[in-house]
């Protein structure tokens, strides 16, 4: 009995040093989109860049972007920092940090401005930063109900009734 128990022993040791001689095997699990979060502009406001270690929010056209790994241009006291904690969408169509420009109002921009908002949008901003949200403005009618036609560009399987 003790040599079979001994045997069995060194069996499993062999198949545990065989195994560990094998290459690992690595799964990559298939990236998850986060799920919509729905900011407010107070809640949009707590993300301005003015706290160190803290991710820096801007939205363009109602979508949230983290623009953290762009620091330099975005943080506190940078050149664009004006940007940033607020939906943006007139300021970037314009070109303008003018505060009367720092709005998610588009109303009377040219067709240029719209033209070059959309360029920067896709080219600049969803290209180069991930999303992590949306305004309310996006979202809700100004009464409140969902807005029906909102699809998120980053959820392209999501449904708004799924969310309400």
């Amino acid at each position: 009995m003790a040599s079979g128990r001994g045997r069995l022993l060194l069996l499993a040791l062999a198949c545990l040093a065989a195994l560990a001689e094998q290459p690992q095997l690595r799964f990559k699990p298939t990236p998850v989109p986060a799920p919509v979060r729905l900011f407010t502009e107070s809640e949009l406001a707590r993300y301005s860049g003015q706290e160190e270690g803290q991710p820096i929010y801007m939205a363009v056209k109602g979508v949230v972007f983290d623009v953290t790994s762009g620091k330099e241009f975005y943080g506190k006291g940078a050149p664009y920092n004006a940007l940033v904690g607020k939906d943006s969408t007139r300021g970037v169509a314009k070109m303008s940090l003018a505060p009367e420009d720092l709005t998610h109002d588009i109303t009377g921009l040219t067709e240029e401005e719209l033209k070059s908002l959309d360029d920067i949008f896709n080219n600049v901003y969803k290209a180069k930063y991930p999303i992590v949200g949306y305004t309310s403005q996006r979202i809700l009618n100004e009464d409140g109900s969902p807005n029906q036609n909102f699809k998120p560009e980053d959820q392209p399987h999501f449904n708004i009734r799924d969310e309400f």
